[in-house]
């Protein structure tokens, strides 16, 4: 049998029924603090529970369409401002009974970008909300994301040691105060600005400066802080360790 004739003969039902979805961590700073994007499913199963933003992939989309259309329609996100969300596929999820359903496989994918708009829930949804993650055990979760969910927050803090994905939480244009305050924001801990300020000047590629500086000086007066925008390294080293892990180390 030729592959022609292998292929015409060829019976998908004879072999158990898998769907293929896509669940979205999406990460955002709102108020000095870290959102997580999340909506409360308005039907079963788990209805009423919260959930990532997430569904089933469509026969014609790769899953990272699938991905951005899903986020693209809980946020209202769109043209530029969606293409300018980091979007980077986190894990799969298989568990045989992870879903009531149905075998059903996700792909989770994890999107952060800065000034993310109020959400609006989409047509499978009673509510979206962005939640500060310090507020996540005060929400019953369907399915497996709270797995899902710790893994993005890992892999999210991870990064940020590493490479210089920090920067996309902000403007084309910041400070090294307000990057500091992304670190600070998703690692939970916070730093000694000329520490941490030395060390970013001190990787290559990391930040370049604009030659431009802040229209005013700090809150307490002071002279007007110097502006970056981001480099072209793709990795930091010497990385940006997390206090804990910089202890480790030593």
């Amino acid at each position: 049998m030729n592959e022609q004739e292998f292929l015409a003969a060829y019976d998908p039902r004879a072999y158990p029924a898998v769907a293929v979805t896509v669940d979205v961590v999406a990460l955002t700073v709102r108020s000095d603090a870290l959102h997580l994007l999340l909506v409360r499913r308005g039907g079963p199963p788990f209805e009423g529970h919260w959930a990532l933003p997430g569904g089933f992939v469509r026969p014609e989309e790769d899953l990272a369409t699938g991905a951005r259309r899903e986020l693209a329609e809980e946020t209202g996100l769109g043209g530029e401002r969606l293409r300018r969300v980091h979007l980077e596929q986190l894990a799969s999820y298989g568990d045989p009974d992870r879903d009531p359903r149905m075998r059903i496989v996700s792909v989770a994918y994890l999107a952060f970008a800065p000034d993310l708009p109020d959400p609006a829930a989409g047509s499978d949804a009673d509510d979206a909300i962005w939640l500060p993650v310090t507020a996540l055990s005060s929400r019953q979760l369907a399915f497996d994301h709270d797995r899902i969910i710790d893994d993005g927050l890992e892999r999210a803090r991870s990064k940020l040691e590493y490479t210089p994905l920090a920067t996309r939480f902000l403007d084309t244009e910041f400070t090294i105060s307000e990057l500091r305050a992304v670190y600070e924001t998703v690692w939970g801990h916070p730093l000694h600005p000329g520490n941490f300020h030395r060390k970013v000047l001190s990787v290559p590629g990391f930040v370049e400066s604009t030659g431009a500086s802040t229209e005013r000086g700090g809150t307490r007066g002071g002279p007007r802080a110097k502006l970056y925008r981001a480099g072209d390294a793709r990795l930091l080293h010497p990385a940006l360790l997390r206090p804990a892990r910089e202890e480790t180390v030593r």
